[in-house]
Protein backbone atom coordinates (compact mmCIF):
# COMPACT_ATOMS: atom_id res chain seq x y z
CA UNK A 1 0.00 0.00 0.00
CA UNK A 2 1.17 3.35 -0.66
CA UNK A 3 0.48 5.87 2.00
CA UNK A 4 -1.84 9.05 1.26
CA UNK A 5 -0.16 12.28 1.30
CA UNK A 6 -1.62 15.54 2.47
CA UNK A 7 -2.00 18.34 -0.44
CA UNK A 8 -0.15 21.12 0.23
CA UNK A 9 -1.48 24.45 -1.40
CA UNK A 10 1.49 26.76 -3.46
CA UNK A 11 1.96 28.70 -6.71
CA UNK A 12 1.74 25.96 -9.30
CA UNK A 13 -0.92 24.21 -10.67
CA UNK A 14 1.29 21.59 -12.18
CA UNK A 15 2.23 20.49 -8.21
CA UNK A 16 -1.16 20.94 -7.04
CA UNK A 17 -2.87 18.50 -9.13
CA UNK A 18 0.38 15.99 -8.75
CA UNK A 19 -0.52 16.21 -5.18
CA UNK A 20 -4.11 15.63 -5.62
CA UNK A 21 -2.97 12.30 -7.25
CA UNK A 22 -2.15 11.27 -3.80
CA UNK A 23 -4.99 11.80 -2.20
CA UNK A 24 -8.39 10.99 -2.44
CA UNK A 25 -11.94 11.31 -3.68
CA UNK A 26 -12.75 13.30 -7.29
CA UNK A 27 -9.19 15.24 -5.97
CA UNK A 28 -7.46 12.37 -6.73
CA UNK A 29 -9.20 11.25 -9.74
CA UNK A 30 -8.75 15.17 -10.94
CA UNK A 31 -4.99 14.76 -10.32
CA UNK A 32 -4.68 11.31 -12.21
CA UNK A 33 -6.19 12.49 -15.18
CA UNK A 34 -3.77 15.22 -15.37
CA UNK A 35 -0.91 12.62 -14.84
CA UNK A 36 -2.90 10.53 -17.61
CA UNK A 37 -3.40 13.29 -20.45
CA UNK A 38 0.27 13.98 -19.75
CA UNK A 39 1.27 10.79 -20.52
CA UNK A 40 -0.73 10.82 -23.32
CA UNK A 41 1.10 13.96 -24.90
CA UNK A 42 4.38 13.08 -24.08
CA UNK A 43 4.00 9.66 -26.22
CA UNK A 44 5.30 9.92 -29.99
CA UNK A 45 3.14 7.42 -31.02
CA UNK A 46 -0.40 8.33 -29.31
CA UNK A 47 -2.77 9.94 -31.64
CA UNK A 48 -4.92 11.91 -29.62
CA UNK A 49 -9.07 12.72 -29.78
CA UNK A 50 -11.41 14.96 -27.56
CA UNK A 51 -14.94 14.51 -27.61
CA UNK A 52 -16.68 17.18 -27.16
CA UNK A 53 -20.40 17.83 -25.47
CA UNK A 54 -22.37 20.11 -22.95
CA UNK A 55 -22.20 23.71 -23.58
CA UNK A 56 -18.58 24.52 -23.27
CA UNK A 57 -18.39 27.13 -25.15
CA UNK A 58 -21.38 29.23 -23.77
CA UNK A 59 -20.24 28.74 -20.62
CA UNK A 60 -17.01 30.66 -21.39
CA UNK A 61 -14.36 27.42 -22.20
CA UNK A 62 -13.44 28.54 -26.24
CA UNK A 63 -10.09 30.04 -24.81
CA UNK A 64 -9.28 26.64 -23.55
CA UNK A 65 -10.20 24.70 -26.62
CA UNK A 66 -8.45 26.94 -28.74
CA UNK A 67 -5.20 26.60 -26.68
CA UNK A 68 -5.57 22.63 -26.83
CA UNK A 69 -5.21 23.29 -30.34
CA UNK A 70 -2.69 25.55 -30.53
CA UNK A 71 -0.48 23.37 -28.18
CA UNK A 72 -0.83 20.02 -29.83
CA UNK A 73 -2.58 18.56 -27.17
CA UNK A 74 -5.26 16.97 -29.22
CA UNK A 75 -5.01 15.68 -32.85
CA UNK A 76 -8.83 15.43 -33.52
CA UNK A 77 -12.24 16.88 -32.08
CA UNK A 78 -15.24 14.77 -32.06
CA UNK A 79 -17.78 17.08 -30.79
CA UNK A 80 -22.03 18.13 -31.12
CA UNK A 81 -23.02 20.65 -33.42
CA UNK A 82 -23.61 23.20 -30.42
CA UNK A 83 -20.43 23.90 -29.07
CA UNK A 84 -19.11 24.53 -32.89
CA UNK A 85 -22.41 26.94 -33.74
CA UNK A 86 -21.56 28.75 -30.12
CA UNK A 87 -18.13 29.08 -31.56
CA UNK A 88 -18.83 30.26 -34.85
CA UNK A 89 -21.27 32.86 -32.92
CA UNK A 90 -18.33 34.22 -31.20
CA UNK A 91 -16.12 34.35 -34.43
CA UNK A 92 -19.36 36.78 -35.60
CA UNK A 93 -19.18 39.01 -32.72
CA UNK A 94 -22.32 37.61 -31.14
CA UNK A 95 -21.88 37.26 -27.67
CA UNK A 96 -22.69 35.01 -24.84
CA UNK A 97 -23.73 37.02 -21.60
CA UNK A 98 -23.45 36.51 -17.18
CA UNK A 99 -27.19 35.60 -16.66
CA UNK A 100 -28.65 33.51 -13.23
CA UNK A 101 -30.60 30.44 -13.53
CA UNK A 102 -32.98 31.89 -10.71
CA UNK A 103 -35.22 33.64 -13.60
CA UNK A 104 -38.65 34.06 -14.77
CA UNK A 105 -38.20 32.65 -18.44
CA UNK A 106 -41.09 33.59 -19.67
CA UNK A 107 -39.66 37.20 -19.16
CA UNK A 108 -36.68 35.67 -20.84
CA UNK A 109 -39.21 34.87 -23.87
CA UNK A 110 -40.65 38.07 -24.05
CA UNK A 111 -37.40 40.06 -24.59
CA UNK A 112 -35.88 37.76 -26.91
CA UNK A 113 -33.40 35.95 -24.56
CA UNK A 114 -32.52 32.40 -24.57
CA UNK A 115 -30.85 30.80 -21.53
CA UNK A 116 -27.86 28.00 -20.77
CA UNK A 117 -28.71 27.76 -17.27
CA UNK A 118 -26.80 30.95 -16.08
CA UNK A 119 -25.82 32.31 -19.82
CA UNK A 120 -28.28 34.30 -21.55
CA UNK A 121 -27.57 35.44 -25.22
CA UNK A 122 -30.20 36.87 -27.51
CA UNK A 123 -32.42 34.59 -30.37
CA UNK A 124 -32.01 37.56 -32.85
CA UNK A 125 -28.65 37.02 -32.63
CA UNK A 126 -28.47 33.33 -33.46
CA UNK A 127 -31.15 33.66 -36.07
CA UNK A 128 -28.66 35.77 -37.58
CA UNK A 129 -25.48 33.22 -37.42
CA UNK A 130 -28.23 31.06 -38.65
CA UNK A 131 -29.10 33.13 -41.51
CA UNK A 132 -24.71 33.17 -42.21
CA UNK A 133 -24.66 30.01 -42.28
CA UNK A 134 -27.08 29.54 -44.89
CA UNK A 135 -25.66 32.01 -46.95
CA UNK A 136 -22.33 30.14 -46.54
CA UNK A 137 -23.89 27.06 -47.91
CA UNK A 138 -25.02 29.11 -51.07
CA UNK A 139 -21.67 28.91 -51.93
CA UNK A 140 -20.89 25.80 -51.34
CA UNK A 141 -24.35 24.63 -53.44
CA UNK A 142 -23.81 20.59 -54.93
CA UNK A 143 -21.38 19.98 -51.90
CA UNK A 144 -21.44 16.43 -50.48
CA UNK A 145 -18.60 15.12 -48.02
CA UNK A 146 -18.10 14.94 -44.06
CA UNK A 147 -18.61 17.22 -41.52
CA UNK A 148 -15.43 17.51 -41.15
CA UNK A 149 -14.87 18.68 -44.56
CA UNK A 150 -17.33 20.75 -44.37
CA UNK A 151 -16.46 22.81 -41.12
CA UNK A 152 -12.86 22.81 -42.38
CA UNK A 153 -14.21 25.17 -45.55
CA UNK A 154 -15.99 27.21 -43.11
CA UNK A 155 -13.47 28.06 -40.58
CA UNK A 156 -11.50 29.18 -43.50
CA UNK A 157 -15.16 31.34 -44.38
CA UNK A 158 -14.57 32.54 -41.22
CA UNK A 159 -11.52 33.69 -41.10
CA UNK A 160 -12.04 35.46 -44.59
CA UNK A 161 -15.55 36.86 -43.94
CA UNK A 162 -14.55 38.33 -40.00
CA UNK A 163 -10.88 38.65 -40.23
CA UNK A 164 -11.10 40.03 -36.59
CA UNK A 165 -12.81 37.42 -34.90
CA UNK A 166 -11.09 33.84 -32.96
CA UNK A 167 -13.15 30.62 -32.92
CA UNK A 168 -11.94 27.33 -32.18
CA UNK A 169 -13.34 26.25 -36.05
CA UNK A 170 -10.92 28.83 -37.67
CA UNK A 171 -7.77 27.98 -35.53
CA UNK A 172 -8.35 23.97 -36.48
CA UNK A 173 -8.83 25.01 -39.92
CA UNK A 174 -5.42 26.61 -39.99
CA UNK A 175 -3.40 24.40 -37.16
CA UNK A 176 -5.09 21.13 -39.61
CA UNK A 177 -6.85 19.51 -36.60
CA UNK A 178 -9.93 17.91 -37.91
CA UNK A 179 -13.69 19.24 -36.53
CA UNK A 180 -16.28 16.36 -36.81
CA UNK A 181 -19.78 16.70 -35.97
CA UNK A 182 -21.72 13.44 -36.27
CA UNK A 183 -24.97 14.87 -35.09
CA UNK A 184 -24.71 17.76 -37.47
CA UNK A 185 -28.55 18.19 -37.83
CA UNK A 186 -28.72 18.61 -34.09
CA UNK A 187 -27.81 22.08 -33.65
CA UNK A 188 -28.49 25.52 -35.17
CA UNK A 189 -25.99 24.48 -37.91
CA UNK A 190 -28.23 22.09 -39.13
CA UNK A 191 -31.01 24.90 -38.86
CA UNK A 192 -29.17 27.35 -41.02
CA UNK A 193 -28.68 23.79 -43.65
CA UNK A 194 -32.36 23.61 -43.60
CA UNK A 195 -33.03 27.85 -44.38
CA UNK A 196 -30.51 27.03 -47.35
CA UNK A 197 -32.36 23.35 -48.51
CA UNK A 198 -35.72 25.39 -48.26
CA UNK A 199 -33.72 28.10 -50.30
CA UNK A 200 -32.99 25.18 -53.36
CA UNK A 201 -29.26 25.00 -51.93
CA UNK A 202 -28.36 21.61 -52.05
CA UNK A 203 -25.11 20.41 -49.35
CA UNK A 204 -25.10 17.02 -48.20
CA UNK A 205 -23.43 15.94 -45.08
CA UNK A 206 -22.29 12.66 -45.49
CA UNK A 207 -22.53 11.15 -41.43
CA UNK A 208 -21.37 7.70 -42.87
CA UNK A 209 -18.15 8.86 -44.37
CA UNK A 210 -17.76 10.91 -40.51
CA UNK A 211 -18.08 6.85 -39.34
CA UNK A 212 -15.55 5.83 -42.08
CA UNK A 213 -13.07 8.72 -41.89
CA UNK A 214 -12.24 8.79 -38.14
CA UNK A 215 -11.82 4.81 -37.94
CA UNK A 216 -9.61 4.60 -40.95
CA UNK A 217 -7.60 7.51 -38.81
CA UNK A 218 -7.65 5.08 -35.59
CA UNK A 219 -7.10 2.13 -37.61
CA UNK A 220 -3.25 4.02 -39.01
CA UNK A 221 -2.20 4.39 -35.11
CA UNK A 222 -0.08 1.91 -33.24
CA UNK A 223 -1.55 4.05 -30.20
CA UNK A 224 -4.43 6.22 -29.23
CA UNK A 225 -5.71 8.42 -26.60
CA UNK A 226 -9.17 9.62 -26.08
CA UNK A 227 -9.79 12.72 -23.46
CA UNK A 228 -14.10 13.73 -23.07
CA UNK A 229 -15.78 16.65 -21.60
CA UNK A 230 -18.76 14.73 -20.85
CA UNK A 231 -20.01 12.34 -23.08
CA UNK A 232 -22.96 11.50 -25.19
CA UNK A 233 -22.86 11.28 -29.09
CA UNK A 234 -18.97 12.52 -29.35
CA UNK A 235 -18.04 10.22 -26.65
CA UNK A 236 -19.36 6.59 -28.19
CA UNK A 237 -18.80 8.39 -31.91
CA UNK A 238 -15.31 7.79 -31.03
CA UNK A 239 -15.48 4.40 -28.81
CA UNK A 240 -17.48 2.80 -31.66
CA UNK A 241 -14.20 3.06 -33.49
CA UNK A 242 -12.49 0.44 -32.04
CA UNK A 243 -15.64 -1.60 -33.16
CA UNK A 244 -15.83 -0.79 -36.50
CA UNK A 245 -11.81 -1.91 -36.65
CA UNK A 246 -12.39 -5.06 -35.12
CA UNK A 247 -14.95 -5.69 -37.81
CA UNK A 248 -12.45 -4.69 -40.63
CA UNK A 249 -10.10 -6.66 -38.31
CA UNK A 250 -7.74 -4.14 -38.11
CA UNK A 251 -7.02 -5.80 -34.32
CA UNK A 252 -6.53 -2.34 -32.81
CA UNK A 253 -7.24 -3.63 -29.46
CA UNK A 254 -8.92 -0.62 -27.48
CA UNK A 255 -7.94 2.75 -27.22
CA UNK A 256 -4.45 3.02 -25.01
CA UNK A 257 -5.34 5.94 -22.82
CA UNK A 258 -8.74 7.33 -21.25
CA UNK A 259 -9.93 10.64 -19.59
CA UNK A 260 -13.21 11.73 -18.61
CA UNK A 261 -14.60 14.68 -17.23
CA UNK A 262 -18.44 13.53 -16.31
CA UNK A 263 -21.26 14.80 -13.60
CA UNK A 264 -23.06 11.37 -14.64
CA UNK A 265 -22.76 8.19 -12.94
CA UNK A 266 -22.61 4.49 -14.41
CA UNK A 267 -25.61 3.35 -11.98
CA UNK A 268 -28.56 4.45 -14.37
CA UNK A 269 -27.04 3.12 -17.48
CA UNK A 270 -26.41 6.45 -19.24
CA UNK A 271 -23.58 6.45 -21.94
CA UNK A 272 -21.87 10.01 -20.30
CA UNK A 273 -21.77 7.72 -17.33
CA UNK A 274 -20.34 4.93 -18.51
CA UNK A 275 -17.12 3.40 -17.32
CA UNK A 276 -13.88 2.96 -19.08
CA UNK A 277 -13.86 -0.81 -17.51
CA UNK A 278 -17.03 -1.26 -18.77
CA UNK A 279 -15.88 -0.37 -22.47
CA UNK A 280 -13.20 -3.17 -21.83
CA UNK A 281 -15.86 -5.75 -22.16
CA UNK A 282 -16.66 -3.98 -25.73
CA UNK A 283 -12.88 -3.99 -26.77
CA UNK A 284 -13.20 -0.24 -26.86
CA UNK A 285 -10.32 0.32 -24.19
CA UNK A 286 -7.52 -1.55 -24.22
CA UNK A 287 -7.24 -4.77 -21.63
CA UNK A 288 -4.03 -3.10 -20.08
CA UNK A 289 -5.20 1.15 -20.80
CA UNK A 290 -4.26 3.80 -18.42
CA UNK A 291 -7.40 5.50 -17.95
CA UNK A 292 -9.24 7.85 -15.20
CA UNK A 293 -12.68 9.23 -14.83
CA UNK A 294 -13.06 12.41 -12.93
CA UNK A 295 -16.63 13.32 -11.92
CA UNK A 296 -16.45 16.52 -12.24
CA UNK A 297 -18.48 19.35 -14.13
CA UNK A 298 -15.92 20.09 -17.04
CA UNK A 299 -15.77 23.58 -16.70
CA UNK A 300 -14.36 23.15 -13.27
CA UNK A 301 -11.64 20.30 -14.29
CA UNK A 302 -10.70 21.37 -18.10
CA UNK A 303 -9.33 25.32 -17.16
CA UNK A 304 -7.19 23.42 -14.27
CA UNK A 305 -5.63 20.84 -15.85
CA UNK A 306 -5.23 22.16 -19.00
CA UNK A 307 -3.46 24.90 -16.41
CA UNK A 308 -0.70 22.62 -15.42
CA UNK A 309 -0.13 21.04 -18.82
CA UNK A 310 0.61 24.70 -19.77
CA UNK A 311 2.21 25.43 -16.59
CA UNK A 312 4.39 22.46 -16.62
CA UNK A 313 5.60 23.02 -19.98
CA UNK A 314 4.10 19.77 -21.15
CA UNK A 315 5.43 19.71 -25.02
CA UNK A 316 3.47 17.56 -27.50
CA UNK A 317 6.30 14.67 -28.81
CA UNK A 318 6.74 14.69 -32.45
CA UNK A 319 4.82 12.07 -34.47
Amino acid sequence: MIPRVPVKPGNSVADLLDGMAQTGFQGRKLGEAYRVWKQMIEDPEAYIMLGLSGALVPAGMQECLISLVMNRYIDMIVSTGANVFHDICEHCGVDHYLGHHHVDDKALFEQGIDRIYDVFAYEDDFRIVDNAISDFAESLDGFSGSSSEFLKILGIWLIERYPNGRSLTATAAVEGVPILVPALADSSIGIGLVIARRRGIAVSIDQIQDADDITKIVEMQKRTGVVYLGGGVPKNFIQQTQVIADIHEAECGGHDYAVQFTTDTPQFGGLSGCTFDEAISWGKEALDSKHVQCFCDATISLPIVLSGLVGSNTIRAKR
